[in-house]
């Protein structure tokens, strides 16, 4: 098998590259940093003895994409699970919030998600194989005061993976939605929220996530909540009023 990770120079990326390898899968790894990705191809291979490929692209840019795509397709190479996995955030009341790094991440976290799955589904249809990962969030259960369009574009990862369960139900491929809680990774620094009341109660290790997330890829199950917390919190949150649930999550993206 021959695995995509987008964002997979760091967090949960790097985690599932790892977890990949171990099982001798191949990879092509996906991310702006190319030197970050270039180290962790080098250890995958010596600790592993697989095939590592590296691609450096920005998927905030438009046409990225497309380009990754055709990256791959000219050196000949079948896709056999894709990992959308790269996403970025931003916190702050939205009225305040950059105007460019809103329009970079909708990029990235919808625009780039879905090109990719549009683009590497079909030759899974073809070949009845395939898996697919979206990397979601369990912010997509819930409108996110304080991170409004992080929680809606992880609203929309949820929302599209589930119409493609459906879609796929005919097929060998399968389409999961991993949504983790609040995981030590890079993540919370960038989008300015490690010292949140959120990640001060408590914060999953990035490798069990990615276990969790490898685990039912491969097991073709839909929706995948890593930890005991988020599964009762992701299936209990539709119990609570809407009104009651704005202001608990205001609460906890705030500052500590």
């Amino acid at each position: 098998m021959l695995a995509m990770i987008t964002g997979a120079s760091a967090g949960i990326g790097a985690e599932l590259a790892n977890l990949f390898a171990a099982d001798k899968h191949d990879l092509i790894l996906v991310a702006r940093r190319e030197e970050k990705l270039e180290e962790i191809a080098t250890t995958l291979r010596d600790n592993h003895g697989v095939t590592v490929h590296v691609i450096a692209s920005d998927l905030g840019i438009p046409g990225a994409a497309q380009e990754l795509f055709d990256a791959v397709e000219e050196q000949g190479l079948e896709v056999d699970a894709l990992v959308n996995n790269a996403g970025l955030g931003q916190s702050g009341p939205f009225a305040e919030s950059e105007t460019g790094m809103l329009a970079t991440m909708l990029h990235v976290n919808i625009t780039a998600l879905t090109e990719l799955t549009r683009l590497f589904l079909p030759g899974m249809i073809a070949r009845d194989r395939g898996h697919i990962m979206n990397v979601g969030s369990t912010a997509g259960f819930q409108p996110g005061p304080g991170m409004a369009v992080y929680y809606a574009t992880k609203a929309y990862v949820y929302s599209f993976t589930e119409a493609l369960v459906e879609e796929l139900k005919e097929s060998k491929v399968t389409i999961t939605n991993l949504a983790p809680g609040a995981t030590d990774t890079e993540f919370q620094d960038r989008a300015g929220i490690a010292d949140s009341l959120l990640f001060a109660a408590g914060v999953m290790d990035a490798k069990a996530v990615a276990k969790a997330g490898y685990n039912g890829m491969l097991s073709g199950t839909s929706l995948v909540v890593p930890g005991l917390k988020n599964k009762v919190g992701a299936s209990t949150v539709h119990l609570v009023p809407r009104p009651v649930i704005r202001k608990i999550v205001s609460k906890i993206n705030s500052k500590r």
